[in-house]
Order: C-alpha cells, then sequence, then structure tokens
C-alpha cells in the first residue's frame, strides 16, 4: 500500500525546468545557477516505528536520523554539504532532555561526516516523538548516479554484508559515503540505490525503474554474522520478537534498513572494482526478462521487505 500511494502521488507532481530528477530515486536534483547540480533527500522517523523510545538512546536516534539521509546522498553518488533537522516532541517532562540527546546523535555523525547542521524546527504535540531531517549534497562533475541506468548484461555488486539488522546496525551502520564517491569517480557505475527496505524489494525497484529483470546467485549473498545469530534464535526468543523465524539467507534477503549500496556496472569494470576491494560482492546480472529470478534454477524470487503499512 505504501508503493501505491508513493504512485499516486507522483501522478500530482508536475515536472520543472530546474527539477531534472525528482520524485522516484533516493534523492531529488535541482539545477542551481551557478553551482554543481544540488542533491536533496529527506526521511521522518517516528517512534514506535523506526525506534523505540522505551530502550533505544536518543543519541542512536539522532545517529540514525541522520545516518538514512547520509545513505540516500551516498546512492546518488554525491558529497554531503548541509542538513537541516525537524522534531515534534511528545508532551512531557523530560522533552527537552530527549531533544537534546537526540540532537547530540545528530552532531557526532555530522562532525564525522564534515555536515553543517544548518537549522530546523521544533513543535510539539500529544503524540510519539518523530524527527524529520533533510539533506543537501554536491553532485560530482559527472553527474549522479541514478537507479534507472542498469544495462542488460551489467553486474550486480553491493558494499558490506546483508541482514541481521535488528541486532543493532539499523543504529550504527557506516553511510557508504566515501566508498561511492570513489567508486563512482574511477568507474563507470551505471545504476544504484541504498538498500533500505531489503535486498529483493529494493533490487526489484532498481530493475523496474531501468525496465530489466535480475538473474541472482543465491551462494553468493554476503550474508551478516547477525543474519547467521537471528537464525539460530531459540523458539522462546522469536515467540518473544515481532521478526519471525527465517534462514541466515532469508535475513539477508528481506530484512529492512542494512543501509548498504546496490549498483551495477558493465562486467569489465565489475572485475575491476572486485580486485581493488574486498568489501564488495557480485549477486548476479541484469537479465531482460522482468522480475528477480534464481540462478541456481531460473526460479522466481519473491520480492519481500519492509513496507510501510500504510
Amino acid at each position: 500500500m505504501e508503493q501505491s500511494l508513493i504512485s499516486s502521488i507522483q501522478l500530482l507532481l508536475t515536472p520543472h525546468p530546474r527539477v531534472p530528477l525528482g520524485s522516484g530515486d533516493d534523492a531529488a536534483v535541482l539545477d542551481v545557477r551557478g553551482t554543481n547540480q544540488l542533491v536533496i533527500s529527506t526521511d521522518m522517523l517516528t517512534d514506535k516505528v523506526d525506534f523505540d523510545l522505551h530502550h533505544d538512546a536518543a543519541q542512536d536516534v539522532g545517529r540514525k536520523a541522520l545516518a538514512v539521509n547520509l545513505s540516500d546522498i551516498a546512492a546518488m553518488a554525491a558529497k554531503p554539504v548541509a542538513a537541516v533537522a525537524s522534531v515534534v516532541l511528545p508532551k512531557r517532562q523530560e522533552a527537552e532532555q530527549l531533544a537534546l540527546g537526540v540532537v547530540e546523535g545528530l552532531l557526532a555523525l555530522a562532525r564525522e561526516y564534515d555536515v553543517a547542521l544548518a537549522g530546523g524546527d521544533v513543535n510539539s504535540w500529544d503524540g510519539d516523538f518523530a524527527i524529520s531531517v533533510t539533506i543537501f549534497g554536491d553532485a560530482s562533475e559527472k553527474g549522479v548516479l541514478r537507479r534507472d541506468g542498469a544495462k542488460l548484461g551489467d553486474a550486480i555488486l553491493v558494499t558490506g554484508e546483508l541482514g541481521g539488522s535488528f541486532l543493532g546496525k539499523q543504529f550504527h551502520f557506516q553511510p557508504r559515503v566515501t566508498e561511492m564517491l570513489e567508486l563512482f569517480e574511477n568507474h563507470e557505475l551505471t545504476a544504484g540505490l541504498d538498500i533500505s527496505d531489503g535486498l529483493t524489494l529494493d533490487l526489484a525497484r532498481l530493475c523496474q525503474a531501468s525496465g530489466c529483470g535480475a538473474s541472482l546467485d543465491l551462494t553468493k549473498i554476503p550474508i551478516s554474522q547477525a543474519a547467521e545469530q537471528m537464525a539460530e534464535r531459540t523458539d522462546a526468543e522469536v515467540a518473544a520478537s515481532p521478526i519471525p523465524r527465517k534462514t541466515a539467507l532469508e535475513h539477508a534477503l528481506t530484512d529492512g534498513e542494512d543501509f548498504e549500496i546496490l549498483f551495477t556496472a558493465p562486467h569489465p569494470v565489475a572485475a575491476a572494482i572486485l580486485r581493488e576491494r574486498q568489501d564488495i560482492s557480485q549477486l548476479g546480472v541484469i537479465v531482460e526478462q522482468q522480475g528477480l529470478w534464481s540462478a541456481q534454477d531460473g526460479a522466481p524470487i519473491p520480492e519481500r521487505g519492509w513496507e510501510h503499512g500504510l
């Protein structure tokens, strides 16, 4: 239902001469006179959905609020420059302390990536805490890495390892800004996006934007140790968790909030990248037939992941 709502909203948006790339990618791109293209992304995080302040630290919430935006900028192979943040505070006594903790976490990550926190807004209401961060970045001289450029025969690559983000990565992941700036500068990449909602669901989005499909070698999926741990939970642990029992591979394919970067490149380029870097894996290839397919037996792979229950 989330994707259906987004599609309906996109139909209402009209093209604008200063917006060469609008809704539908990890970030929008604006043409601003006298500068490189400006890359903008925004995300809203809410209590009980993206975190739970009953047990998650306010500093971790602030860090995550900026980190998810940095991941969108990384997916576009742009350089983050500045951000603004707006929070809605619950009307309770410790609200000011909560807000200060969130800002501390946000600022710590901002300093790490040399991002200026340029301002924002504060409001309060009777509901739960929410935070929205909007980030601004500079496109490179080559432009940006879009999700609609994958070509038939391209290799499908991914940074890092996948699955099990619920054990802590969702708060403490490192946005792949530096990696993608270097890769985009030195290699001819064709498409990319960040894995926020799960590998299969986000790969399906890249394929849909590019008008293609994907063949995945399920033996090449880089499964994280956290995904292995999730798969080995006891019956009691599974019963007490909202996350159902899955194999480690299923966690890697469908868990949300990995925030690794999925990207495509021609095979010679991919081969060079894999020789240079040990933290990147090739998962498969772009194919003509739309959908996701197993390279092992040609069976369809379900497109599953996290979607907001709209």
